[in-house]
């Protein structure tokens, strides 16, 4: 398997403008306004790299560090807060939010990565965990809570490297191919039962009246809905508790950034269905026909299926 990595400390790739490699040279996260968090897992050097792609043509851009999905501010914050609650309010951090919802008519306060501090969930006994990425509050005009709805994250983990690849980005910011893939097994065995369980946590909170938001790459998202067999094996539904909201959060198609400038990110596909459907579909996927393994013993000792 062999990859490209297609945006680099925020900047495609292929720009070589005075503000890209000034990123680069810094480590600076644009979307965050600091240094670049991602490291390398072998010397812990920066890694500066968002999104990659495979090399087989037509292959999509695919991101891989969640602080891209932050691009503009937080703008997926604000998406989903205006889906979720139907109004626009401003979003502050934690505790802040209840002194601007008396100001401002309402807020949401918002926790998660450095917004707000922790929440002091309960610890669970044996796996599965209630964390989410986000969680934003919808505070009244008094600053009182009167709901709130939760946020997972998910971009791609990649398999392989690229560090020969970011190397001649550093130096010169060539574009060469790498051994970096995707690991799409990881999206099979671990996000789907991660947002059942969650789903199903969030649908007995009385104030949880639209369910868990899941945000990942358009890629992801496909790649999700197609293990689990389909629009059509989870039928739409409107937005209630139990509610699983995919959200695909990427680049516009055919969107590409002019030099020194950054590409703008949007929801480009959304599907909204049940946790149940969702635990359904997951549990009941097309399986073969009966007696495969027998088949496959006896033609590999007889040279038969008989």
């Amino acid at each position: 398997m062999a990859g490209y990595i297609s945006e680099f400390f925020g900047y495609r790739a292929e720009d070589s403008s005075e503000e890209a490699t000034t990123a680069a040279v810094k480590r600076i996260c644009p979307f965050l306004g600091t240094a670049c968090t991602k490291v390398l897992s072998r010397d812990r050097s920066v890694s500066g790299v968002c999104a990659v792609r495979q090399k087989t043509k037509g292959s999509p851009h695919v991101i891989c560090c969640p602080n891209r999905i932050y691009a503009e501010d937080y703008k997926m914050l604000h998406s989903v807060a205006e889906q979720a609650f139907g109004t626009k309010l401003g979003l502050y951090s934690g505790r802040a939010a209840i002194d601007r919802a008396k100001l401002e008519g309402g807020a949401i306060a918002v926790f998660g990565h450095g917004w707000g501090g922790e929440l002091r969930l309960p610890q669970r006994v044996g796996t599965g965990s209630y964390f989410v990425d986000w969680v934003l509050a919808r505070l009244d005009t008094t600053g009182e809570l009167v709901e709130f709805t939760a946020i997972e994250v998910q971009t791609i983990d990649t398999t392989g490297n690229y560090r020969e690849a970011r190397e001649a980005l550093l130096n010169g910011r060539k574009v060469v191919a790498d051994t970096v893939g995707l690991n799409w097994e990881n999206v099979s065995k671990r996000i789907i039962p991660q947002l059942v369980y969650k789903g199903q946590v969030l649908q007995r909170e009385d104030l949880c009246k639209t369910g868990l938001f899941f945000v990942c790459p358009k890629a992801v998202y496909d790649r999700v809905l197609n293990r689990l067999g389909g629009k059509e094996k989870i039928p739409k539904f409107p937005p209630q508790p139990a509610s699983i909201h995919f959200l695909a959060y990427d680049y516009h198609e055919g969107s590409i950034a002019s030099e020194g400038s950054i590409t703008p990110l949007g929801i480009v596909e959304e599907h909204c269905t049940t946790v149940y459907k969702v635990q359904e579909a997951f549990s009941s996927l097309n399986l073969p026909e009966g007696n495969v393994y027998r088949d496959a013993i006896r033609k590999s000792l007889y040279g038969t299926e008989l």
